[in-house]
């Protein structure tokens, strides 16, 4: 990490899980037995506040408002003592959804694009669909199963192909001779505890989305895939789980590595993208 600071680019629509994410990773920064631990005060908590209240009280956090982009310095440091500056946003996934569908990034966006090299993509699959075609189902099914005039609309893994390539475009715009693929990327399978695949993530991310992984590793040398449970188990906004507040929020949560082996340490993708030795610069 430098010492000026590191900053991700957090990617992901409504309902992936990026507050409950930012919030259980706070906790296990303050708690000091991660990969990453906290290194002094943070600023700008407080778009995490209510969230971290909501799952100390066992209940999932609230949709964060659309207009809403904020970023939340984090002063960290790894167990080798090395330190410098986490920025973590928080903002509206909606906001993603509209950049795929004007296909225009805002000049907001723009900047925080062009100061980030490190990108982490979070896809909960469960809320992907693919289209059927001729590789999926005969074609004569699919034309007896065609509706007349049919709207058009662009799928899931066309949209997360468009977003990437039209942020490393925009990156490549403010940097001549950075080539697609030089950022350094993570995609989190969110709410893995909900998939219910055997699988490695890389594997699953291959059967549920195939043409976006054949991007990604035309794009990226070797991405890395991970699965992410934030919560370890679904929460009701409105009902507490009492177990779930008595233990603390702290207690649940996993990730698992591309491996497919799990682990409580919800820092371990952050890690990843901070550190130089786990990255190669596409050719």
């Amino acid at each position: 990490m430098s010492a000026s600071g590191d900053s991700i680019l957090l990617l992901g629509e409504s309902g992936v899980g990026k507050t409950h994410y930012g919030a259980q990773l706070l906790r296990r920064l303050m708690k000091r037995d991660c990969r990453l631990s906290m290194n002094g005060q943070a600023t700008n908590l407080e778009p995490f506040q209510a969230a971290l209240e909501s799952l100390s009280e066992g209940r999932a956090a609230d949709h964060t408002a659309t207009s809403i982009y904020v970023d939340s310095v984090w002063p960290v440091s790894k167990e080798d003592g090395t330190s410098g500056q986490l920025i973590w946003p928080e903002y509206g996934g909606e906001q993603i959804k509209s950049m795929i569908e004007s296909r225009h990034v805002p000049d907001a966006w723009r900047t925080r694009v062009q100061q980030a090299d490190r990108w982490m993509l979070m896809v909960r699959l469960q809320q992907t669909q693919l289209d059927d075609d001729v590789l999926s189902r005969p074609l004569s099914d699919l034309r007896k199963a065609a509706p007349d005039n049919p709207p058009h609309q662009i799928s899931d893994q066309a949209s997360l192909i468009e977003l990437l390539q039209m942020l490393t475009y925009v990156r490549s715009m403010s940097s001549p001779g950075v080539q697609p693929g030089s950022s350094r990327l993570a995609v989190l399978l969110t709410c893995w505890d909900e998939l219910g695949f055997e699988g490695t993530p890389p594997e699953a991310l291959k059967a549920r989305l195939p043409m976006f992984w054949a991007f990604l590793n035309s794009t990226w040398i070797t991405p890395t895939v991970m699965g992410l449970s934030a919560l370890g188990r679904p929460l009701n906004p409105h009902t507490s789980d009492s177990d779930y507040s008595s233990q603390g929020p702290e207690q649940f949560g996993f990730v698992v590595t591309p491996e497919g082996e799990r682990s409580p340490d919800l820092t371990w993708p952050i890690h990843l993208l901070l550190d130089e030795h786990n990255y190669q610069e596409a050719g």
